[in-house]
């Protein structure tokens, strides 16, 4: 029942250190990549900085970033249930309390249900993405 101004602060609080997280991670997977000889090799080819990075180390870095990310997201929608009733906002994860509270099991399984339901197709995405960013990845 209020503007943009009432999300501030419960998305700076479940995003902040999310990507602080993924930052750190990323920068570490690609100063691993960065150092690997067939980017040396495309280098002494001739070939752009930025060629290399975007076409052949963003993209070998990209699966264990995607994995991670996946990862994340699982913690940010059960995250969000306690940021929800700190903040009272309405959502699944309000209603995942409060049927708690009032031992109202039929709710409480929904919506566990709902929540990993939603972290399943979660880790779906990310092994779809997979096949989508390294077609060796793929089982025939």
């Amino acid at each position: 029942d209020g503007g943009i101004e009432y999300l501030i602060l419960p998305v700076a609080t479940i995003a902040i250190p999310r990507v602080a997280f993924m930052s750190r991670f990323i920068r570490g997977v690609m100063l691993d990549v960065l150092n690997e000889d067939y980017l040396r090799t495309a280098r002494a080819k001739g070939m752009g900085e930025r060629i290399v990075i975007s076409r052949h180390a963003l993209r070998n870095a990209l699966i264990p970033i995607i994995t991670v990310a996946g990862l994340q997201l699982g913690y940010l929608v059960s995250g969000s249930v306690i940021i929800e009733r700190v903040f009272g906002l309405p959502g699944v994860g309000d209603l995942l309390v409060d049927s708690i509270s009032s031992r109202d099991f039929p709710v409480t399984q929904a919506t566990v249900l709902i929540i990993a339901f939603s972290i399943v197709m979660m880790n779906l995405m990310v092994d779809i993405l997979y096949v989508v960013i390294d077609p060796r990845v793929r089982t025939d």
